[in-house]
């Protein structure tokens, strides 16, 4: 089936409904999470997402790391420039992730699971802090033949940008191997995000099968040093942290390796991979928000990844590309959630 449009950016991940509100320390505490993680819910957490429903006045995002990120490339982009892929339920709240895609202008190619509903994400807010605890369900089922189908796969030989959220090698490495190996076979960009420290710590052996592919990796602080732990590093300073990761072998020689680590308000930290082998470091100032502006930090990485991505399909420089990161960020930070304003707001230049 041909497609229409011109499609450059596939994202893939994991789709969910973000059901989000402000908490406070005894939720937290009843559930067992912490004020400012990222976890995979047991059990346990399973009452979590009915009680933020009728208990904290919780709001529905569409969700999923990626598909913010997705979302936020598409704010920026022509229209019909991205595409998201992942798996959900057929059930009403699949139909409400597309729906918020579609008014975003994002197109989305999900694999509807006859068994297991759509996955969900309780965000529990607590002052700037969130806890993030993700089921799964329909997400976690992902197959690689919806990827390799006839309809799924003239979109990914068309688009020349892959972004991958690190929280699928939870899910289905194979697809993302299957887009790694098309980025390298074309010279494509492959892009990846560390997602998580717990995918850094957990997941080790599948995210080290895809480190040959990264062109470019991003990823904050916190993940930064979970790396640097699971990996024996033996260090905690960021850009060396960042510099080994530019230093890893590498499949498709003909880019360098970029890393990206954000540390909130702190400088973002990037490592370009040199031709002679070197590594070059540079440190991007944040654009500043006052404490009055920010109304939630809930994916501001996403957002800043989502600029960022734009930049590169755009084909801007790599200093643009951050800027415009940091530009998407901010905007984010001031709405409720994985959020971008509007009427549209257009990037123009470093704020």
């Amino acid at each position: 089936m041909a497609s229409t449009g011109n499609f450059e950016l596939i994202c893939l991940e994991n789709p969910l409904l973000d059901i989000q509100a402000v908490g406070n320390e005894a939720l937290l505490e009843k559930y067992g999470l912490k004020a400012n993680d990222a976890i995979l819910a047991e059990d346990k957490h399973l009452d979590l997402y009915e009680d933020l429903l009728q208990n904290y006045d919780a709001k529905l995002i569409a969700g999923g790391a990626a598909q913010n990120t997705a979302r936020g490339a598409q704010y920026i982009l022509p229209p019909n420039s991205a595409v998201f892929i992942g798996s959900v339920g057929k059930d009403k709240y699949s139909e409400t992730l597309k729906e918020t895609c579609a008014k975003a202008g994002l197109r989305v190619e999900y694999r509807y699971d006859d068994k297991l509903p759509t996955g969900r994400c309780g965000v529990v807010i607590t002052g700037h802090n969130r806890s993030m605890c993700t089921d799964l369900s329909a997400a976690n089922a992902y197959q690689i033949d919806h990827l390799k189908s006839e309809a799924v796969w003239s979109l990914v030989q068309q688009a020349k940008v892959f972004y991958v959220g690190g929280y699928h090698l939870t899910v289905c490495v194979p697809a993302i191997l299957a887009l790694a190996e098309e980025a390298a076979a074309s010279n494509k960009i492959f892009m990846l995000s560390l997602s998580a420290p717990f995918i850094c710590q957990f997941f080790k052996d599948p995210l080290d099968q895809t480190a040959p592919y990264w062109d470019y990796v991003i990823g904050n602080e916190t993940e930064a040093l979970a790396y640097a732990e699971s990996h024996g590093l033996n260090t905690t300073d960021i850009k060396e942290i960042a510099t080994a990761l530019a230093k890893l072998p590498k499949k498709n020689t003909a880019r360098p390796r970029t890393v990206i680590i954000t540390q909130g308000t702190d400088p973002t930290i990037v490592a370009v991979q040199k031709p002679d082998g070197s590594v070059e470091t540079k440190e991007y100032p944040v654009h500043a928000i006052s404490e009055s502006e920010i109304n939630d930090t809930n994916g501001a990485g996403d957002a800043f990844a989502g600029g960022f991505v734009a930049g590169i399909v755009q084909g801007k420089n790599l200093d643009t590309a951050v800027d415009m990161g940091q530009w998407l960020a901010k905007l984010s930070i001031k709405e409720l959630g994985p959020s971008y304003p509007f009427p549209k707001q257009s990037y123009s230049g470093s704020a």
